[in-house]
């Protein structure tokens, strides 16, 4: 069955301003508070680690309560403190800059969380077949590639420098979230049909982790997940230190996720002909052959790195499209998409949380320190050796159980 046009477009709205923020938190806060606040790598690393940690922990919960509240209402309140958190975090006081990022990350994540875990959920709700939810999930991750665009470009254009950019930035997101959010909840009414109630949080949880296929995809997500969190979370000290080429990043990032919208409805029209399991394998393998020259980069490399940032670009369409359409099409199947996506987005932070806490200590431990010069070949094999192993694992889960995700495809 047809979806309309407008509630494709009104339903990924959202996505814009969600990962509007999400990049900035991921990709930028490491360094603006390691260079410019002077935090000690480890020590930023394991601060990242705990909060992400807990951040993580309660998003199973929040998938139980998905089930059990309106979608709409919960995506529309957990909006807020995302917002006040986000303003918050790129104002920090120089004596405490490391309490204020601990305090400021708990609501911004919280609210982050909730909202991403109320919209995952009404999305696969609303959609009466597995192609629908693929073209939701599409719409969604394709205005959330939409936001990191403008997020990884705007702070070089409203600011001579970067620090100054992200807090401009900040004042950005609350008008974003009010547009975006409110015309998603003013033209998109229904919360689709309602599930089977679910029952206490632990037994839905279980249930959901009970189902084999479930399992085998949570598995290949892990894996392909750490092999992309690494990069993100090495991206600027990448581009910074071993390019030396820090006023690109901007662009290299732009390119990277422009690249990512553009290939999503080929991926979309590729999972349609070959299937969803199949079309992510081939993604996984050309992120693979791109990224592997990375290592053999060095300094004023800037146009040979962006020709991988745009293949692995291109790539990265397939991941944020294909196995969160399959999780939905699972959600759906056990009568539980928000607990589902609780799971989910516990898998994500997990994933987020261990790129940050165990690659930002290891390389200080190697002797890395930002703009220093010492430590890089350490940061080089964090950035391009660990998830090419990463990637390389996830392939090969993927292809021994692709006959058990290929439900829907």
């Amino acid at each position: 069955m047809a979806m309309q046009r407008t509630t494709l477009l009104a339903y990924g709205l959202p996505g814009l301003p969600l990962a509007f923020g999400a990049l900035p938190v991921y990709v930028h806060l490491p360094d603006f508070y390691a260079r410019g606040h002077g935090l000690d790598l480890a020590w930023l690393g394991m601060l990242l680690l705990v909060s992400r940690l807990l951040d993580a922990g309660i998003d199973p919960w929040l998938g139980w309560l998905a089930d059990r509240l309106p979608r709409r209402r919960l995506l529309a309140w957990s909006l807020l403190p995302f917002s006040v958190g986000f303003v918050a975090l790129w104002h920090p006081p120089p004596a405490w800059a490391a309490v204020w990022l601990f305090l400021c990350l708990l609501p911004t994540y919280l609210g982050f969380s909730a909202a991403t875990v109320a919209y995952q959920s009404w999305g696969a709700a609303i959609a009466t077949d597995s192609a629908q939810r693929t073209r939701l999930t599409a719409a969604r991750e394709g205005f959330g590639l939409a936001g990191i665009v403008l997020a990884a470009a705007l702070p070089g254009w409203l600011a001579g420098q970067a620090s100054e950019g992200l807090v401009a930035l900040g004042w950005l997101l609350p008008l974003l979230v009010v547009l975006a959010a409110g015309t998603a909840l003013l033209t998109i009414r229904h919360e689709g049909a309602p599930p089977t109630p679910p029952p206490a949080w632990r037994p839905a949880l279980s249930r959901v982790l009970a189902d084999p296929s479930m399992r085998h995809l949570l598995l290949v997500f892990i894996c392909n997940g750490i092999a992309s969190a690494l990069p993100a979370t090495l991206f600027l000290f990448f581009v910074g230190d071993v390019l030396q080429a820090e006023r690109f990043s901007g662009l290299l990032l732009a390119l990277y996720f422009v690249a990512g919208a553009a290939s999503l409805p080929g991926w979309v029209w590729l999972a349609g002909r070959l299937g969803r399991p199949r079309a992510w394998l081939a993604a996984m393998l050309l992120a693979m052959v791109a990224f592997a020259g990375a290592g053999l980069l060095g300094a004023g490399d800037v146009l040979l790195f962006a020709l991988v940032c745009l293949l692995s670009g291109l790539a990265l369409g397939a991941d944020l499209a294909l196995p969160a359409a399959i999780a939905a099409d699972f959600g759906e199947r056990l009568g539980q998409p928000g607990a589902c996506f609780g799971i989910w987005n516990l898998i994500a932070k997990c994933n987020l949380a261990l790129a940050a806490g165990l690659a930002l200590p290891l390389i200080a431990a190697f002797g890395y320190v930002p703009g220093q010069g010492g430590g890089l070949g350490a940061l080089v094999g964090a950035y391009v050796l660990l998830p090419l192993a990463g990637k390389s694992l996830a392939a090969a889960l993927l292809w021994r159980w692709r006959h058990s995700l290929e439900v829907g495809s």
